[in-house]
């Protein structure tokens, strides 16, 4: 649509209320874990049953985890992903992780993935931070 007057695009009706919400999503989803990655590994241990990380990581009942922080849900070689989370289209970051570990359902309805119980913020910052020193090839990130 262009403004007849000076020739500038303009969004259309509600347009701006739908740029702002991305927006904050966008930032939201950028935040970035300041947690401790020793205490994050001992929140990892409810995870080990159904998922690993390390050099020698494999999947599991769900995909191992090397490399996750940046990764698209749904795209691990070799792991066979419900369709929910296949098609969510999740990029991993802190927030996205903090809110799938606490309610899978409510993030990707039909996954197969269950809470692992109850978690403070802090273990969340910290299961992060730990997930975070994983590189894709279960090496020590960069």
């Amino acid at each position: 649509m262009t403004n007849e007057r000076n020739g500038a695009r303009r969004l259309p009706r509600g347009g701006w209320r739908a740029a702002a919400c991305l927006a904050v999503v966008l930032a939201a989803g950028t935040a970035q874990a300041d947690g401790d990655p020793d205490a994050g590994k001992r929140v990892f241990a409810r995870c080990q049953s159904c998922h690993q990380v390390g050099p020698s990581a494999r999947n599991l009942v769900g995909p191992e985890l090397n490399g996750l922080i940046g990764r698209t849900s749904g795209t691990v070689a070799g792991y066979a992903y419900s369709p929910a989370l296949k098609d969510a289209a999740i990029v991993w970051d802190h927030d996205a992780i903090a809110a799938f570990v606490k309610n899978p359902q409510g993030l990707a309805k039909g996954t197969r993935m269950v809470s692992p119980g109850p978690l403070k913020p802090a273990d969340f910052d910290n299961l992060v931070a730990y997930l975070a020193t994983f590189a894709a090839d279960g090496g020590a990130a960069q």
